[in-house]
């Protein structure tokens, strides 16, 4: 065989090996088409949040009222096809929107926090919250405050973050010791001044649905805050992807590298308290934590590297989210019990297939 013709075959191989490394795998094409819909699906709770609110100023015309309706049009006939007399009320529409979105930006954040072994600075910022809503009611009640109960909750467990985070790189205590004190103490203030508040102020103080969740707290205010930051949400991660991916595999080579590490985690915990603020609305204080760990786990079970839990860990949650809705108001239940069980349902499956599999737990970190 003469050299042109070595040199040929020898391309012709390389251009194989390229074609075939570029040939999409299935599984991926799988994840990501799930993870597009998923996208569509809550690009379009956005716009529905989005007319919600433009719908109250005449300024701007007819459009967004009667795109408005349209939402409650496909509503009724959702009724008609189900038998069911709820989707034809915005009040739903505002809680599948928030929903829609907690289901993207709680596996998102959580999936970082689970890698971190950080699980339970979820659980902590939602007891924070709750203390937040305890502050919230109490400065309604006293000052006829008229601003958003949640936008107070949310501003308490920023500050709570940033507190958790303070402690637990200046003190000398030992591991999460900072985060369970926070998670106790934030939880015995709200219930204090849950108890003496109905004493003291004018307030109608429900305090199941925030403890267990209820689609009836999602309010307009609340639905419109949690877009907002779920937009925030996940713009900053796409930004700073490498750099938490970074320093959640390996801090100190991130420290020698002279990357902002002390910055990052604490963008990481504030990132966790506007996710857990709005997740409160549908899941309850009790149970918000589950929408940061449990479809995490549950893709770490099959998932190949870091991306593809990322990617499976959205979409658990996006059919955790929509199948406890279904099942919550198919057995008019709580919603944050229904979505919880849902997510540990997919957890026992993947569990399942990861030993049926035989497959290592190593995760690539790429």
């Amino acid at each position: 065989m003469s050299g042109q013709d070595e040199h040929a075959t020898e391309s012709t191989h390389l251009s194989e090996e390229r074609s075939q490394s570029v040939k999409l795998d299935p599984r991926r094409a799988v994840e990501l088409l799930g993870v597009t819909l998923v996208g569509i699906l809550g690009a379009l709770m956005i716009g529905f949040v989005a007319l919600d609110w433009l719908r109250h100023y005449p300024s701007l015309g007819t459009l967004p009222t009667t795109a408005f309706e349209q939402f409650l049009i496909a509503g009724m006939w959702a009724d008609y096809v189900l038998g069911t007399n709820v989707f034809q009320h915005p009040f739903m529409w505002r809680s599948i929107a928030t929903g829609v979105l907690v289901g993207i930006v709680g596996p998102l954040v959580g999936t970082y926090l689970v890698h971190r072994q950080m699980a339970l600075i979820g659980e902590t910022l939602a007891h924070t919250a709750f203390a937040g809503v305890a502050i919230g009611l109490l400065v309604i009640g006293l000052t006829g405050f008229g601003g958003s109960l949640m936008f107070v909750a949310l501003l308490v467990s920023v500050v709570g973050a940033l507190a958790v985070q303070w402690l637990t790189e200046r003190t000398s205590t030992f591991g999460d010791v900072p985060i369970a004190i926070m998670l106790t103490g934030s939880f015995a203030v709200g219930t204090l001044l849950i108890s003496w508040g109905r004493g003291h102020v004018p307030v109608t103080i429900d305090i199941e649905d925030f403890l267990f969740g209820s689609m009836a707290v999602v309010t307009a205010d609340g639905a419109r805050m949690m877009a907002i930051l779920s937009v925030a949400v996940v713009a900053i991660v796409a930004v700073t992807y490498k750099q938490l991916l970074f320093i959640t595999f390996d801090e100190q080579a991130a420290r020698v590298a002279q990357l902002n590490v002390s910055g990052y985690n604490t963008l990481l915990v504030v990132m966790t308290a506007v996710v857990v603020v709005g997740a409160m609305q549908v899941l309850g204080v009790i149970l918000v934590a589950g929408m940061l760990v449990i479809p995490v786990a549950a893709a770490s079970q099959v998932a190949r590297s870091f991306r593809e839990t990322l990617y499976l860990s959205i979409l658990i949650g996006q059919i955790s989210v929509l199948g406890g809705f279904a099942f919550a108001i198919g057995s008019s239940l709580p919603s944050g019990g229904s979505i919880i069980v849902v997510a540990i349902a997919f957890y026992l499956v993947a569990v399942a297939a990861s030993l049926l599999a035989g497959r290592s737990a190593a995760i690539s970190m790429h």
